[in-house]
């Protein structure tokens, strides 16, 4: 079985592997497979992406990592180029607002979404926005992990020690963190946040900004781009892991903090509600509410038997998107 698997291969330029890498890697025990672009021009990206598929015309399938905002071209014009040499192409979706996308752009989405020969979502909330609309060619694969390689940490108190595990970039909305620990700082001399991942915008120099701004400049730490294993590591000496997106659908490090043991707080959008179920395996708080956050934060601190059980919830649902799971649920798509 011959694959050729389009996304953005963009980690050697300091940004987070994104599902081509971390997924195509992964697919090489069951199919042979191709993966591009590396290019770091958007323009150089997509003519790679389009040219790919002229040059590997011969492949069985054609997986194609669709997003809802400037990346949704690379998956429009690469399904238009596997449409003209009848290929079979998947698209994987990302992106909590792609339900906007369809809403926004209906005629692009269905010459992508309705010519595929299957679309893969990695969550029940974009199934559901697909469904909604009219697309029936639909099938859940959740983006998976090795839970081997997650050290699973009991934690039977909760101090405000917080870690955020994201891109800086406007839609993760960093300085949301910011606020909540400014509120978490008049109440708790011990209150530290620690905010890992590569700037990708500017939003990191904001988030500096603020943090001097609200004088907690000595209370956060930035650590840029980190390895998985060195913010697992790092994750040890912290006790409730926080995501303030604004806009999302399965983010890996959400995840991966269930699996660490780490309770999770985060804004309730995209398909976070389907990830976590408020209260029993996580807890879910407002877009843009920092109040609100810090209020569900302060639930872990003074109950923190609710933040023990939340934990080991949250760790059996993720043992579910193991790759050996996964794995097979690919194996059946790409027969």
């Amino acid at each position: 079985m011959r694959v050729l698997y389009i996304g953005n291969k963009l980690s050697k330029y300091g940004f987070i592997p994104t599902t081509v890498e971390t997924l195509g890697k992964q697919l090489e025990e069951i199919v042979n497979i191709v993966t591009v672009s590396d290019k770091k021009s958007q323009t150089s990206r997509l003519f790679d992406m389009v040219a790919s598929v002229i040059r590997n015309r011969k492949v069985d399938y054609v997986i194609i990592d669709t997003y809802s905002s400037a990346g949704f071209y690379y998956a429009f014009f690469a399904s238009l180029a596997c449409r003209l040499f009848r290929l079979k192409y998947i698209p994987i979706l990302h992106g909590g607002n792609l339900p906007h996308r369809l809403d926004t752009s209906p005629k692009m989405c269905r010459m992508v979404f309705c010519h595929s020969y299957i679309n893969v979502s990695p969550s029940g909330y974009l199934y559901h926005a697909f469904k909604e609309r009219g697309y029936d060619n639909l099938v859940i694969i959740p983006n998976n992990i090795y839970i081997g390689d997650y050290k699973f940490t009991k934690r039977e108190s909760f101090r405000p020690r917080l870690l955020w595990v994201r891109s800086f970039d406007k839609t993760y909305n960093c300085e949301m963190a910011v606020e909540v620990l400014h509120y978490l700082s008049a109440a708790y001399p011990d209150a530290k946040l620690c905010m890992v991942g590569p700037d990708k915008d500017g939003s990191m120099q904001r988030v500096k900004d603020l943090a001097e701004q609200y004088g907690v400049s000595e209370r956060l730490v930035i650590t840029g781009k980190l390895s998985k294993q060195e913010w697992h590591k790092l994750s040890e000496e912290y006790d409730i892991f926080i995501s303030t997106t604004n806009f999302d659908n399965t983010p890996v490090s959400v995840i991966e903090a269930m699996a660490l043991g780490l309770p999770v707080v985060s804004t309730k959008v995209g398909g976070v509600p389907y990830l976590i179920n408020d209260g029993e395996d996580g807890l879910l708080c407002g877009k843009g509410n920092a109040p609100a956050m810090v209020e569900r934060i302060n639930q872990l601190v003074f109950s923190p038997e609710k933040g023990t059980i939340i934990s080991a919830n949250a760790r059996k649902k993720v043992e579910s998107f193991d790759w050996s799971v996964v794995k097979e649920q690919w194996r059946i798509i790409l027969a």
